[in-house]
């Protein structure tokens, strides 16, 4: 840059011979990757038109350099992506999406990806470009580098607005991602994972789609199975997202059997401090709307206290008003339990307690207290029969 090498270069960019017009493409996309102030210099020597003009050309290894040099311009800073924008680029980029040539779509969904994560302007250009649902087939493109650009292409407009969640839940987007989170493998599927969260955060209907696509059990698989805690903690954080909703989409995690996976993540000591704190958060969402109480019973045992609170909490609400839950709980050593947590807590997890026995007669509290057999032997010493 200082030595003046931009200005020998953006003359090559109009050359008549393509390999020249390729080599200072490459240049230049070398040259603005590394900050934005080194892409702002290549902006403003007016090197974008060019890039826009290449990319049009027959050549497909040109038109992939010139895709990729666009796409280190644009992921700096919204600045930058709008001059990329304003060249007209996006209209020339978003029919290459249907491209035979593998290594020409991963740029192109690359460098759509890196305009749309900016701002909602931004996302709205590159959908309005009709992106959808052609890049809902890129999820099963036959390159993985395809597939895992176009899932993060999805998720930087889906995270935008719910507008934008429900345009791609409209096109079939649900279904595609949970397809492909359920067949990406390793770091592939965090693109997905995260899309799926953030189309489920915006609203119960969105939500209500991805568990209707069969969202729940590869999110669950990915918590279970996955090697590496950071995509453990996305899988978490999406899950958080589709079940804080209502009963009923709690309801769906709870028989997913996700509940009991979230609070292993959570008190496992590997963990890594982001995944016990996604977990726990996740765990804390779900149990504020589950009313699924033979989900919520085997976690009142093997949890820590600050999940039994929130376990307690619900079952201090509900069991008032269910006779059947009443009687469940009592036959599932439910109550005896918590005679015997009662012995050793205070605070609010007391509280909780005294309202749940207050919902049963006080013999049958009494019979299930640790001091009841206790109670009955000194009786027997007192006893004085008849003889």
């Amino acid at each position: 840059m200082d030595s003046g090498a931009l200005d020998a270069l953006v003359p090559c960019l109009e050359e008549f011979d393509p390999t020249v017009k390729e080599s200072a493409a490459w240049a230049i996309g070398y040259i603005a990757q590394h900050t934005a102030e080194l892409a702002q210099n290549v902006v403003d020597a007016g090197t974008v038109p060019l890039l826009v003009l290449c990319i049009q050309e027959p050549e497909i290894t040109l038109k992939r350099i010139s895709a990729s040099a666009m796409s280190d311009i644009c992921k700096h800073s919204p600045e930058l992506a709008q001059a990329v924008v304003d060249a007209g680029a996006v209209a020339y980029l978003a029919p290459l999406i249907v491209h035979p040539d593998a290594k020409l779509k991963r740029q192109v969904c690359c460098c759509l990806a890196q305009i749309a994560k900016h701002s909602v302007d931004l996302a709205e250009v590159v959908v309005e470009a009709e992106i959808f649902p052609n890049i809902l087939n890129c999820l099963k493109d036959n390159d993985l580098f395809v597939r895992k650009n176009a899932a993060t292409c999805i998720r930087e407009v889906a995270k935008h607005t719910p507008e934008l969640a429900k345009l791609i839940v409209n096109a079939g987007g649900a279904s595609a991602l949970v397809d492909y989170v359920s067949e990406a493998q390793g770091n592939a599927k965090l693109p997905g994972i995260m899309a799926v969260g953030y189309i489920a955060a915006f609203s119960e209907t969105l939500a209500l789609a991805i568990i209707v696509s069969k969202g729940v059990l590869p999110l669950r698989e990915a918590l279970v199975a996955e090697p590496e805690d950071h995509i453990k903690a996305a899988s978490a954080w999406s899950l958080g997202q589709i079940g804080r909703h209502t009963p009923d989409h709690a309801r769906a995690l709870a028989e997913g059997d996700v509940l009991r996976h979230l609070l292993a993540c959570m008190v496992h000591e590997a963990s890594s401090d982001d995944l016990k704190t996604k977990s726990k958060r996740a765990l804390k969402a779900i149990l504020a709307k589950c009313t699924h109480l033979q989900a919520l019973q085997p976690l009142l045992r093997d949890s820590p206290v600050k999940v039994q609170k929130y376990v307690l909490k619900q079952f201090a609400q509900l069991l008032p008003h269910d006779v059947e839950a009443r009687r469940a709980f009592v036959q599932n050593g439910g109550l005896q339990f918590l005679q015997e947590l009662n012995e050793s807590v205070g605070g609010k997890l007391k509280e909780h307690i005294e309202m749940i026995n207050s919902c049963y007669p006080a013999e049958i509290v009494e019979y299930y207290s640790p001091n009841y057999s206790k109670a009955l032997l000194e009786k027997i010493d007192e006893f004085q029969p008849q003889v």
